[in-house]
């Protein structure tokens, strides 16, 4: 099932081979400098201290044709997915036990890159399922397709998943979510600008290109009877930022009277197919199933059909024959910007890792990760733990009673490192020459691995991200942190630069995600992962007073032509990034370097602190994938992630002499705190 709940915080940076030593105590030896290049004077760092570390860069950076875009930040996951594929690669040419992990593995990428045989199959894989859509006769016929293929992970109109109760974070219970679109978000069926409008006609092309496909006539108007439907239902979506309020997307009721208040989804039988024996479920968004409900008698079967048909063939397009794939990537073109398909060894690094990414994590870890990082990486954790402790206790806005209660919450996070200490396993059989079987019975194990959940505690071992990627995350409903193996490399974690190099890298990452169990969703979790108020009713209303400022100050910043921020959708990562640069400052300031002035490269040690944050978010994005990101993200463009924290961060002033009349430099007082 789908899982929504937890807000991943995709810090992807540049990854290598090599198995460092340790990160330098402050009484040892630094190995090697790093050299900070391609600065450019010209730009005045109070005026755009992004620009002025990486614009060098940015006018050379080539953004390869079959990516939208390049240098760190989540495109670092690309040089990972190499190293990815020199394991895949060796694995699928060996003689491998039945059943091993090298066997699922393996057989599974040789089956996806044997694209003749794929081609040779046609629509043969999905005919079953378009002839039972065409023997539905009622409702309820399309109720039990939707919930019988949701096994197979097929979601279409309704979207279930299991994660904790909020209220009661000891117990995971059903959700289900608002669904039923195309299309990335509801905005795009509504927003008449030109980028919306050629988005628009690029997924009616597609639409239109499924039905040619399965040999429909007449396949124009169909697609446009399946984008009505959808455009229905996006008027009863939650934007993304009316889902941010956490107890507003909370709404639990009982199956019996959910039966009663949408009889036309029939929630028993639903629930009974899909497997799921519960007597209540949260529905996060009521309007949207209020409205299908309604539309289920408004719409005629035949045209319910049609959608089924189009969403059934678009969640396979990119498993079956050439034809299928060049039609969803002509749309995505569209949407990204991205000029030409990856490679089918691309195609297949990132799917393995999708579907069964734990067995191939376990291979990752063996080969390129060493426990003593682990160590090291918990340590400096630790470590940033107590610096926010201190900033906690330093607050002027901030009760007695509030502080100790934040703390309580800070010390009752749990650390994961590295890959889980009990690994994730797939109860299913790979065929190397059945890449479409290979890949629907990999989905229906992740369907019942996930029922096997229900009614039950959360399992802590869990990880919702695999060990090799390059990411790291906070999750508010088990009061986790986790950085995985992928991380923990150069440049973010170079273990033999200097701390401030460090410090401004995995350091900023290490205090942002700290940061999220206190931004404007994490703040309303208490220490077990409940929704619950910690705070007196006077701190509340001064926290929210200065994330306000951060949603003022960041809905002013523009990205493209008119386009500005969401300040109100990226308001926890904003949140996030300007407490994240001032914990690991101030961890800085603890190390030798820190209290030092001696330069290197000609930089003070807080000079190349910062120099060392704006080159982590060194970014270079194709327009088309920016505008879409703009939209949907809730984090800020890399330019905002640098320029917008350390406007608000005097020690960045007074490490390169920012005054009054450059472009970024803002008095002290309208400079923002919050942690």
């Amino acid at each position: 099932m789908k899982n929504h709940h937890y807000f991943p915080i995709l810090i992807c940076l540049l990854v290598c081979c090599k198995n460092e030593p340790s990160l330098k105590s402050d009484s040892q030896t630094v190995d090697r400098t790093v050299v900070f290049e391609g600065i450019t004077d010209s730009i005045k760092p109070g005026d755009n201290f992004f620009d002025h570390v990486n614009r060098t860069w940015f006018n050379k950076a080539v953004i390869e044709e079959d990516q939208v875009g390049v240098g760190s930040y989540r495109f670092l996951n690309i040089p990972q997915q190499e190293l990815l594929k020199n394991i895949l690669q060796e694995v699928s040419q060996q003689e491998n036990p039945k059943g091993s992990i090298e066997q699922k593995v393996g057989d599974f990428y040789a089956s996806g890159m044997d694209t003749l045989s794929i081609d040779a199959r046609g629509i043969t894989p999905i005919q079953p399922l378009l002839d039972q859509i065409e023997d539905i006769k009622d409702i309820s016929g399309i109720m039990d397709f939707v919930s019988i293929q949701i096994k197979s992970g097929d979601y279409s109109m309704v979207s279930p998943y299991v994660s904790p109760d909020q209220e009661n974070s000891s117990l995971n219970i059903l959700h289900v979510a608002q669904s039923g679109l195309g299309m990335p978000d509801r905005d795009y069926y509504f927003q008449e600008d030109a980028s919306v409008k050629s988005i628009q006609e690029a997924y009616k092309t597609y639409l239109t290109s499924l039905f040619e496909l399965v040999g429909e006539r007449d396949a124009n108007a169909l697609a446009a009877i399946v984008y009505g439907i959808e455009k229905q239902l996006a008027q009863a979506h939650k934007t993304r930022i009316e889902r941010r309020i956490i107890k507003e997307n909370y709404h639990k009721i009982s199956v019996s009277d959910l039966d009663k208040k949408h009889p036309n989804l029939g929630w028993r039988s639903f629930l009974t197919n899909l497997g799921a024996e519960i007597d209540s479920l949260d529905v996060s968004q009521p309007n949207y199933y209020d409205t299908l409900n309604k539309l289920l008698t408004k719409v005629p079967l035949a045209h319910w059909k049609l959608y089924l048909k189009a969403h059934s063939i678009d969640s396979h397009a990119n498993i079956l024959s050439t034809p299928f794939r060049d039609a969803a990537f002509e749309y995505n073109k569209v949407l990204s910007g991205q000029a030409q398909q990856q490679s089918r060894a691309k195609q297949m690094v990132r799917r393995v890792d999708d579907q069964i990414g734990f067995a191939l994590g376990q291979l990752y870890v063996k080969r390129y990760f060493k426990e003593d990082a682990k160590k090291r990486a918990l340590d400096l954790v630790n470590n940033f733990q107590k610096v926010l402790e201190k900033r906690i206790d330093d607050l002027d806005w901030m009760s007695d009673s509030t502080k100790l209660k934040a703390k309580d919450k800070l010390y009752a996070i749990n650390k994961k490192i590295g890959y889980p200490d009990v690994w994730r396993t797939y109860d299913v059989v790979i065929d190397r020459d059945k890449f479409f079987e290979n890949v629907v019975a990999l989905q229906q194990d992740e369907y019942q691995y996930e029922l096997k959940q229900l009614n039950r505690a959360p399992n802590r071992d869990e990880w919702h991200t695999t060990p090799s990627t390059v990411t790291a995350y906070y999750n508010p409903s088990l009061n986790e942190i986790v950085f995985p193996a992928g991380i923990l490399q150069a440049p973010y974690f170079d273990l033999y630069a200097d701390d401030a190099v460090n410090y401004g890298g995995i350091g900023m990452v290490i205090g942002h995600e700290f940061t999220h169990a206190f931004d404007d969703q994490g703040a309303q979790y208490d220490k077990n992962g409940n929704v619950a108020n910690w705070w007196t009713d006077d701190d509340y209303t001064q926290f929210k007073a200065r994330t306000q400022k951060i949603i003022d100050q960041y809905s002013d910043f523009k990205v493209l032509d008119s386009i500005h921020l969401k300040g109100a959708l990226t308001v926890g990562e904003n949140t996030a990034d300007n407490a994240g640069i001032a914990i690991a400052y101030d961890a800085f300031k603890l190390t030798e370097q820190g209290r030092d002035t001696t330069k290197i490269g000609g930089f003070t040690p807080d000079q190349r602190f910062f120099l060392s944050i704006a080159r982590i978010w060194r970014v270079k994005m194709r327009e088309e994938f920016l505008r879409n990101y703009v939209m949907t993200d809730p984090h800020s463009p890399p330019i905002w992630r640098v320029n917008g924290p350390l406007m608000n961060f005097t020690p960045f002033y007074e490490a390169f002499n920012v005054k009054p009349g450059d472009r970024n430099y803002k008095p002290e007082d309208e400079r923002i705190k919050i942690w």
